[in-house]
């Protein structure tokens, strides 16, 4: 049994709390347990082609299926995060954003159904308001679809790494306690 270091949404709220959960690796890994509403989130360096991808946990979202959703709105860098509770449907966001030149996607059971592109710096789209109106509403049917009823749930993702606001997030450089300023591991042995 090890310690993990959690990312907690508070819903409705811009900060989060550092929240610690008692995990058990299988075979060195720690796995998604939705019962206990803990998934998995990485985040994807996308500035300077590094390829650098950091991981973490979060606990907040209440998916209820194998499901991803991924985005390139994530304040202030705007590095892709992608949060799932399935690897392989982690992937699959991650690839199609890096396709579409960015924006935000949902996948469940490995397929695409929530998807807005935003080809302008991962953040801003070349369709008419009314298109992306309609694409975005796609993202939050999707995260009702994962089992998600936050509030605001696009709003919690987005400010995942934003590194300035307590207490915990995630960063190109690791996990970040904000209160401390200073990095904490994912797992504490």
């Amino acid at each position: 049994m090890v310690r993990a270091n959690v990312i907690g949404v508070i819903e409705n709220q811009a900060p989060t709390r550092h929240l610690t959960f008692d995990v058990r690796p299988i075979n060195g890994e720690i796995k998604v347990d939705m019962g206990r509403d803990l998934a998995k989130i990485a985040l994807v360096e996308r500035h300077k082609g590094t390829g650098g991808v950091t991981m973490g946990l979060v606990s907040g979202f209440g998916f209820t299926s194998k499901c991803a959703i991924a985005s390139t709105v994530a304040h202030d860098s705007h590095h892709m995060i992608v949060v799932g509770t399935d690897e392989s449907s982690m992937a699959v966001a991650g690839n199609s954003l890096t396709r579409s030149g960015g924006g935000q996607v949902v996948v469940k059971d490995g397929k695409v159904i929530g998807q807005v592109e935003l080809k302008i710096a991962g953040l801003m789209s070349t369709e008419k308001a009314d298109v992306v109106a309609k694409k975005a509403e796609s993202i939050l049917r999707g995260f009702r679809s994962c089992g998600c009823n936050l509030n605001n749930p696009n709003m919690q993702l987005s400010l995942l790494a934003l590194v300035v606001i307590p207490e915990l997030r995630i960063s190109d450089k690791g996990l970040v306690d904000v209160t401390k300023f200073d990095f904490v591991p994912v797992v504490e042995a």
